[in-house]
């Protein structure tokens, strides 16, 4: 493991601040809708004891499988393990992948809303570990047809009236090509809108609550900055463009900075063992999303949410945390 400055870690007051605590009863009756790109993720592990005679590569002897939940099914899954109730739509293929991976979803307690196209193939991300390393990744995947879509956005306007928050999670595999009539429906229902955005047209997700883009996502967009008041600048002008309450932008070693209304907020980041980084960004926006449902501001989720993904780079792969782990 190396020893690099992580998401963070913050249970007492910051810069003043008091961290407003968590009711777990109130948490356990907020109600999340995650919507977006589903994915099985594989792991086989194994040992690596020589190179194959056929091409310089390691030779890995498989000695285990396992399957977890991944893409907008980890963010559900957060959801979840922090104690609140989440709800998954999404699309699927009918092939064993799709089977596999609704059959994960159900052992959590997740609800889930497939809509299932014959032709599409599930995406899955194969990733082959060995001596604790990740030595290759195979993604199997193909991009929904439009009409499942428009279907699963029928479906959206019935959810979203019995959920507290809506969180976006945007791989961008298709499954969110009608996002902006989807976020235009969350706001008539008075919803806090979270999106963890992908590509570079952000204006499909105008009008939403926040936006969690990472430091390389933002700078796609708004191109590079040399100062803080530069970055200041470019995410206010993003933010009052897009007409959003709040941008937030991940930024590694460098913690998070959060740009709306009153101005800016910066969390600073705390060294800690970093193990692996897959994941702690679907672990931040399920924490915001789980404690805006609850009726937190923004600013008062941030300081959890900064928390919980500097938990979870400790851990490997794909990960999540239970709401224990986040107050403790």
């Amino acid at each position: 493991m190396s020893r690099l400055p992580s998401l963070g870690q913050l249970s007492q007051p910051q810069s003043g601040r008091i961290v407003k605590p968590i009711d777990h009863q109130t948490l356990s009756n907020a109600r999340v809708l995650v919507v977006g790109d589903v994915m099985l993720d594989k792991y086989w592990y194994g040992e690596v004891e020589r190179i194959s005679p056929e091409a310089p590569v390691p030779v890995v002897r498989v000695q285990r499988e396992e399957d977890r939940l991944g893409g907008s099914a980890n963010v559900a899954f957060n959801v979840f393990s922090l104690g609140a109730k989440a709800s998954l739509l999404s699309v699927v293929g009918e092939d064993e992948a799709s089977q596999q991976l609704e059959a994960l979803v159900l052992k959590t307690g997740i609800e889930p809303f497939f809509g299932r196209d014959a032709d599409l193939k599930t995406t899955v991300k194969l990733r082959i570990i060995g001596r604790q390393q990740q030595l290759l990744r195979a993604d199997f995947e193909a991009k929904p047809q439009r009409e499942i879509l428009a279907s699963q956005t029928e479906r959206f306007s019935e959810l979203v009236h019995t959920h507290q928050a809506v969180l976006f999670s945007d791989y961008g595999k298709g499954g969110l090509a009608h996002v902006k009539d989807m976020i235009a429906k969350a706001a008539q229902a008075k919803c806090p809108i979270l999106v963890d955005p992908k590509g570079v047209d952000y204006s499909r997700y105008m009008g939403a609550s926040v936006i969690t883009p990472n430091k390389s996502e933002m700078q796609e967009v708004v191109g590079p900055w040399s100062t803080e008041e530069e970055l200041k600048d470019k995410a206010q002008a993003l933010r009052q463009s897009l007409h959003l309450e709040a941008v937030l932008v991940t930024r590694s070693e460098e913690g998070m900075s959060l740009f709306d209304q009153e101005g800016d907020f910066h969390v600073k980041a705390q060294a800690r063992e970093v193990f692996d980084v897959t994941g702690a960004g679907d672990t931040v926006i399920a924490t915001l999303a789980s404690l805006m449902a609850c009726g937190f501001t923004i600013r008062e989720a941030l300081p959890w949410a900064n928390k919980a993904g500097g938990i979870v780079v400790g851990k490997f792969g794909t990960a999540s945390l239970s709401f224990e782990e986040l107050i403790a």
